[in-house]
């Protein structure tokens, strides 16, 4: 199980920083997508460098539990532009991102105890 957690913890940690870069370099996707719903270029770039500190975060036993918070927040706000978007495929794979977040949360949580 432990090497289970350890997957997912490497997947999120990928899927989090990865997604922070391409908005930190405003690529034309990102940059199309966020700014029909409002984000200005500064905007993005500061959810981006949010999602690569969550990332960070991640990484740490000490600080994975606020990690997890931070890149869950920053993937909910997109699945729900994803779901007002009618992009059915990405708002899964959000969802599903997020669903591992929660396992992560947890098992941070017990893991403290």
């Amino acid at each position: 199980m432990k090497i289970f957690f350890r997957v997912i913890l490497i997947i999120l940690v990928f899927l989090a920083v990865s997604s922070g870069i391409t908005k930190i370099m405003l690529m034309a996707q990102d940059v199309e997508f966020f700014g029909k719903y409002g984000f200005s270029n500064s905007m993005l770039i500061a959810f981006g460098i949010s999602q690569i500190i969550g990332g960070i975060l991640l990484v740490f036993q000490k600080t994975r539990f606020i990690g997890a918070i931070v890149v869950a927040i920053t993937f909910l706000i997109s699945a729900v532009l994803l779901i007002m978007d009618k992009n059915i495929p990405f708002t899964i794979f959000t969802l599903i991102a997020l669903c591992m977040l929660g396992l992560i949360m947890k098992q941070s949580i017990s893991s403290q105890k």
